[in-house]
């Protein structure tokens, strides 16, 4: 109240400042010799006709300073509900997934708490990941029209590359060209790319879902219980390795798919091996605790609906339900893949007009220090770039899709990475969909299966699988064998993972996280691009074991002119 008073007292003060002008109309009509009677009524009607204005704008201004409040208002209060909301889920979800007995009854005996416990975790999938109706987080930082700026300015740099690109093919060939020949290549060969992805998914769903079916319906009166499981497990884990691991990769390395086909089968191929471990990891342990209940009936295998469900779901955690939403928005869908669309023709633009200049001749570039620094830094700009339209196109627009057309309502597939103060938050936070497989599956299980006694080695593990993972995918798909991705995640990836761990905050940590980051990317860009134009330019016809190991981008310039070595001196 007292800040409305104050406003209402200087719009009155800035009212009457503009008052002593009024006395001129008395004035004017002494010196024209006007009687005093007309003086008197001219200075009513002027002074009457000033205060009515007087009153207009202070109303008007009144009304100004009450909308601008309560914009500001109706800010804080969404703010505050929001924060509230998620602290509340928050609790919610650690309340949920604490033992039972710390919570409600804690004076039962140590014997009566185990077995709930071990109830509990046949019957609840070990209260692992908590599913609930959220957004995902950029969809409401976009109703802000600050971030949406953001945004928006993304797009004007894509019209300024399309620009450039028209107006410098205009000028080298007279005419503008509109042909997309690079999109045409990494997409190659895109009917064998949908048979193959086609065999595989049939094949996850039907072999694991079988074989769990088979064992689950036969577990409890075979009397041969471990025989049954030890050859069901070996058929499994066959499967798994030959079917749906070795079977796409030679398929992808014999037909020589291009970059972009090729990434679609080998990240799939990941994502279904994922998501057949997390069904059969979920179902395993509670028929194995129904089985120890001698009163309980039949285990109850999950339907085949439900698995379905499972294998498009934006998730990699199994759950027999998840929260679902009314309806389906199929404009958000529509908007969505159009996105998706565009980061596409973006990362094209970005290639075209930042990249391929840029590493096209290195045969006959030296590889020295200065050309290396010269290049990694060159290459922070397309790197990141690339980095934000990967993580805008699939974590966000391309999830979100799915998640739409299947009223699947948890979407929170990210989280704010982007205020990171330390690479472990970082780590935690960029991917939450591979972070929970990950933190579930191999961490905490190798936390069960050691006891909890070598914290640090589950740490390894996990940066150990996700290192080979991500090199093994870019090795497939760009043909060679460049271990760049493994040192970064292996050698300063665990570094920084201790070094800048969460008890760093403060903006200066935020700004050395991204420094880092923008490095990392040119490092990224600038090595593998080099390594791929040097396989195509310096061939060697018969390697060898150790050749084949070596980048071909450190001898290169040798091969193509060895002249050009002499620049040296």
């Amino acid at each position: 109240m007292s800040y409305g008073m104050n406003s209402e007292d200087d719009n009155v003060l800035h009212c009457r400042k503009s008052l002593p002008q009024m006395p001129i109309f008395s004035d004017l009509d002494s010196m024209c010799g006007k009687d005093s009677g007309e003086t008197s009524n001219r200075e009513i009607y002027g002074n009457g006709k000033m205060e009515v204005e007087d009153v207009i704008n202070k109303k008007l201004q009144l009304k100004r300073k009450a909308e601008q409040l309560k914009s500001g208002l109706m800010k804080q209060f969404d703010s505050q509900v929001l924060e509230f909301m998620d602290t509340l889920i928050e609790e919610s979800t650690s309340l949920e997934s604490a033992p039972v007995h710390t919570v409600f009854s804690p004076s039962m005996s140590d014997k009566e708490r185990s077995k709930l416990s071990s109830h509990l975790r046949g019957s609840t999938q070990g209260q692992g990941k908590q599913f609930v109706v959220r957004r995902s987080l950029l969809d409401e930082l976009f109703e802000v029209n600050h971030i949406r700026t953001i945004y928006h300015m993304f797009i004007a740099l894509l019209i300024l590359f399309i620009v450039s690109t028209l107006v410098v093919d205009f000028i080298d060939q007279g005419r503008l060209v509109l042909d997309f020949d690079l999109l045409v290549y990494v997409f190659g060969q895109f009917p064998l790319v949908v048979i193959t992805w086609i065999c595989m998914f049939l094949s996850v769903l039907v072999v694991p879902y079988s074989l769990f079916h088979t064992w689950a319906a036969y577990y409890q009166d075979s009397s041969h219980s471990t025989l049954h499981c030890l050859l069901l497990g070996s058929l499994y884990l066959l499967y798994q390795g030959v079917c749906l691991g070795f079977l796409p990769t030679f398929v992808v390395v014999t037909n020589g798919f291009p970059p972009a086909s090729c990434f679609i089968i080998i990240l799939e191929q990941v994502r279904l091996m994922m998501k057949a471990h997390s069904f059969i990891r979920e179902n395993v342990p509670k028929v194995l605790n129904l089985a120890k209940d001698k009163n309980s009936s039949s285990p109850v295998v999950p339907q085949l609906s439900n698995y379905i469900y499972f294998l498009f779901a934006p998730t990699l955690i199994y759950r027999d339900k998840y929260p679902r939403n009314p309806v389906i928005r199929w404009s958000y869908v529509a908007t969505k893949f159009l996105q998706v669309l565009g980061c596409l023709f973006y990362a094209y633009y970005v290639f075209v007009r930042l990249c391929i200049p840029q590493f096209h001749s290195i045969r006959l570039q030296l590889f020295d220090l200065r050309a290396m620094v010269l290049c990694v830094f060159n290459s922070i700009l397309p790197g990141v770039l690339v980095l934000f339209l990967a993580f805008f196109a699939f974590l966000h627009c391309w999830l979100n899709a799915f998640a739409e057309m299947l009223r699947f309502a948890d979407r929170m597939f990210y989280k704010d990475w982007w205020n990171s103060t330390s690479f472990s938050n970082y780590y935690r936070t960029w991917n939450v969909v591979v972070h929970d497989w990950l933190y579930y599956y191999v961490y905490c299980d190798f936390l069960w299966m050691s006891k909890k006694r070598f914290r640090a080695g589950g740490m390894f593990l996990v940066f150990t699988m996700s290192a080979v993972v991500h090199e093994y995918i870019l090795a497939v798909c760009f043909g060679f064998f460049y271990p760049v991705l493994f040192c970064l995640f292996m050698c300063f990836g665990m570094m920084f993972n201790f070094v800048l761990h969460d008890r760093r905050k403060g903006p200066i940590w935020n700004v050395i996280m991204w420094t880092a980051l923008f490095l990392g990317q040119g490092v990224i860009i600038c090595l593998y691009s080099q390594e791929w134009y040097a396989q195509r330019y310096c061939p060697l016809k018969e390697p060898s074991f150790v050749e084949l190991l070596t980048p071909r981008s450190w001898s290169c310039h040798l091969q193509a002119n060895p002249a050009v070595d002499s620049l040296r001196g």
